[in-house]
């Protein structure tokens, strides 16, 4: 991998990471377009870079994570994010298994974009406008539906859980807000998980060029988020989720087009 290759990546991660498009199969796919060579350090990048996505979070929102007298807010991000969390453990070779098949992700980024087309009729009249709002049992069941972007990857995090959170009536700016709030824990283990499974299993893979090209997308990551998620919430709050399910529609149909052509879009 080429510094401008992890920069593009790094790019797309910011970018993607907290709109409702699937951030791991836009890199995946990015990548097989780049030509980038399908092997351990591939996979480690797209799972590590969405940490300087997780401090861009924490920076825009520092108020609310140093503020530990509302401890509920910790709590209440603890019991949504256990359970995709323990599925993810339990579902682990299926999920890397499903990430190496490129029409899979094809298929569910399509399926996807039909669903948010009807999102904002599915869901009206909200009545919780913050997390402070929310009870554990609402926690819970946006946690619930954060499984499904673990069992179907390219679906993807963000929107599986803004979409629990608005069917448990939380308003469009609302559950987006809980939804990057709960990216914290949630990629925070992934990445966690990640580096442990490379120390133990390919040490080697952690040269200095390498460790350097982590940092770089991370940074690139970081900067990136930043203007995305201010973006995100101003344009989902004014105009809903149309237009990411056409948009996801006319990218799932083309990347299908092609695999059926017989093109060679390998993922990591």
């Amino acid at each position: 991998m080429t510094w401008l290759q992890a920069v593009i990546i790094a790019i797309v991660e910011g970018i993607t990471e907290f709109l409702p498009v699937s951030s791991t199969g836009h890199m995946a796919l990015t990548a097989s377009v780049l030509g980038i060579e399908k092997e351990a350090f591939t996979k480690l990048f797209i799972e590590n870079i969405q940490f300087g996505t997780i401090i861009s979070v924490i920076v825009l929102y520092w108020k609310k994570f140093i503020n530990f007298r509302k401890f509920s807010f910790y709590l209440k991000l603890l019991v949504a994010f256990l359970p995709a969390a323990v599925v993810g453990i339990l579902l682990k070779e299926h999920i890397d298994r499903v990430l190496e098949s490129p029409l899979f992700i094809a298929i569910v980024m399509f399926l996807g974009g039909v669903i948010l087309l009807f999102v904002d009729s599915w869901f009206k009249n909200p009545i919780i406008h913050s997390d402070e709002e929310m009870s554990y049992r609402n926690s819970f069941i946006i946690g619930l539906f954060q499984i499904l972007s673990v069992v179907f990857p390219g679906l993807s995090r963000s929107a599986a859980t803004i979409i629990g959170g608005m069917q448990q009536k939380l308003t469009r700016e609302a559950a987006a807000e809980f939804s990057f709030f709960l990216a914290v824990p949630t990629l925070a283990g992934a990445f966690a998980k990640s580096l442990w499974d490379t120390f133990q299993d390919a040490p080697e893979i952690l040269t200095r060029h390498n460790i350097q090209l982590l940092a770089l997308g991370n940074v690139v990551g970081f900067l990136i988020a930043m203007a995305a998620i201010r973006l995100f919430i101003k344009f989902l709050t004014d105009h809903g989720f149309k237009l990411f399910g056409y948009y996801r529609i006319i990218v799932g149909l083309f990347l299908i087009v092609l695999l059926i052509a017989g093109f060679n879009l390998s993922v990591v």
